[in-house]
């Protein structure tokens, strides 16, 4: 096979451009110590290198989320530390407040302070962060938390959920708490009543109970309601009968299975997870003799039961009627209440000028009414609820009905009755002290209940804190791994290279002498 002249001058060319083209890419990744520049030098490393870039990217903004959520938790956790603070005041008035060296003056001087108090906690539970926003509002940041209503007692107006932020591929963190959660869902430690149904003269008795304290929680719930009502009877001025609904003996439940000592003051009774304080006042020959203390005590008869729901309605500021109020509520059908009736509250919407409808509360543009009334009818029952309204509704108004089921308790309408407790006279006025005390006990009670519910939710930022340090070095490491991985790819190993631009310069010195010396070998060169 014979090769022309200028085919091999144009091979040689072809090799020389191609072989020079390697040798000044190996340079230059000698230079810059970069392998892949462009998807063209590695496909498949390019393209696992823009998922590293994009998995970095996320990572990066993820450490953002986390310094964000950091700021937020931290803001959350120092305003409930101060509520803390302002509540451990506010428990020590109270128990001050039931000393008996304290007189109605001194009273009214502690609800002075408490009146302080109280605006103080209103302000802290209303903080706003860095941003304006309210912090404890869920996800309604712009929304004020809580407002005062005109009767003294406070409403929440945000809503039920968090705001969260993505912290790591498979952690989303709560970086707030909803003053739902915090302040509303206290446990009320005073549901239960008690109420004297005999003798029929009230000015002669010689017992006295207390409406109680939930004092266990969970076995109020879980036995006391199921056999409500009771009968407490006292039989004897040691002992006393407590009977269920279906009459049911169930004294040997009862602090030393119904046995007390008339003689010993107050005596604190537990029955069902419910604390009740009692006295007995026996006077005369009845504090020594048996036969007449029996005749002073016996016969007394208590009903001891949870608290009935209320309900309550406001109208809407928006309201077209100048004077429509919703002025009367009344649970007319229990079991259709129990049944049918929002447990979370309801709105009620009138459709016409006397016809409404009533819907679940929150309401949406997918709600459906539970029932519906009609004015003309007054009072008009909705499940189970009878309305009664003033005024003039009109065709579009709205009025808010809250259930107060007394399971929880907003810990200002707890400060609220305590202050109202203590500007009641109770000076040389036995009844009204016992009163005066049983609010008391209610009010330090519930005090604890909410500090409880504090400590559980700066708990929880804690844990979440604890969660975001473990996730923060989780995300440093897969950064870091990230990195080393992307060199790996895309720099150039430079030994390798050195070695590799030494070969390809040493052929093309080989290649333009090997070239030289068959050009050299031409026909004319011989003649």
């Amino acid at each position: 096979m014979r090769i022309s002249t200028a085919q091999f001058y144009q091979t040689s060319t072809s090799n020389y451009q191609a072989n020079f083209a390697k040798a000044v890419e190996s340079q230059q990744q000698a230079s810059d110590q970069l392998r892949v520049r462009t998807a063209a030098d590695d496909p498949v490393g390019a393209a696992r290198l823009l998922q590293l870039e994009q998995q970095n990217n996320l990572i990066t903004q993820y450490s953002g989320n986390i310094s964000s959520a950091r700021s937020s938790l931290g803001t959350s956790e120092a305003t409930l530390n101060s509520i803390t603070n302002v509540l451990s005041r506010v428990k020590e008035l109270a128990i001050g407040a039931g000393s008996g060296n304290m007189t109605d003056n001194d009273r009214k001087a502690n609800e002075q302070e408490l009146s302080q108090l109280e605006e103080q906690l209103f302000s802290l539970m209303n903080s706003r962060d860095e941003n304006g926003k309210y912090i404890f509002s869920g996800s309604r940041g712009d929304t004020q938390p809580f407002e005062r209503n005109a009767d003294g007692t406070y409403s929440y107006k945000g809503d039920q959920s968090t705001t969260n932020l993505q912290v790591g591929d498979m952690l989303s963190v709560a970086t707030n708490e909803t003053g739902y959660d915090v302040f509303q869902k206290a446990l009320n430690t005073s549901r239960s009543q008690t109420t004297m149904t005999a003798p029929a003269n009230p000015a002669d008795v010689r017992v006295n109970l207390s409406n109680g304290q939930v004092s266990g929680s969970s076995t109020y719930n879980d036995l006391f309601r199921s056999g409500e009502p009771y009968k407490i009877e006292f039989v004897s001025a040691t002992e006393f009968k407590i009977t269920d609904v279906n009459n049911v003996d169930r004294t040997l439940e009862a602090t030393n299975g119904g046995v007390f000592n008339p003689k010993g003051g107050n005596t604190t009774i537990n029955f069902r997870g419910v604390d009740i304080r009692m006295e007995v006042g026996l006077q005369g020959n009845e504090l020594t003799d048996p036969t007449a203390a029996d005749d002073a005590v016996r016969g007394h008869e208590f009903t001891l039961a949870s608290k009935p729901d209320e309900i309550t309605g406001t109208r809407s500021p928006g309201n077209v009627s100048p004077d429509g109020q919703l002025s009367g509520l009344s649970i007319a059908d229990k079991a259709k209440y129990d049944a049918a009736f929002p447990g979370g509250g309801a709105i009620v919407k009138f459709t016409s000028d006397t016809t409404f409808d009533v819907y679940a509360q929150p309401m949406t543009a997918d709600s459906r009414p539970v029932g519906s009334g009609d004015t003309t009818v007054s009072p008009t029952r909705v499940a189970g609820v009878d309305f009664t309204f003033t005024g003039t509704p009109k065709d579009g108004d709205q009025y808010s009905v809250q259930v107060n089921n007394h399971q929880n308790q907003n810990v200002l309408d707890t400060i609220h009755q305590l202050r109202t407790a203590l500007l009641t006279p109770v000076d040389n006025d036995p009844t009204a002290r016992r009163n005066f005390l049983a609010s008391m006990d209610s009010a330090i009670s519930n005090l604890a209940s909410a500090a409880d519910k504090i400590a559980e939710s700066i708990s929880s930022i804690g844990g979440r804190g604890a969660a975001l340090d473990v996730q923060a070095e989780t995300n440093e490491a897969l950064q870091s791994a990230n990195t080393i991985t992307q060199n790996s790819i895309r720099n150039a190993d430079p030994a390798e290279t050195m070695i590799r631009l030494t070969l390809q310069q040493n052929m093309l010195q080989a290649s333009q002498l090997a070239f030289s010396k068959l050009a050299a070998l031409g026909l004319f060169n011989r003649l």
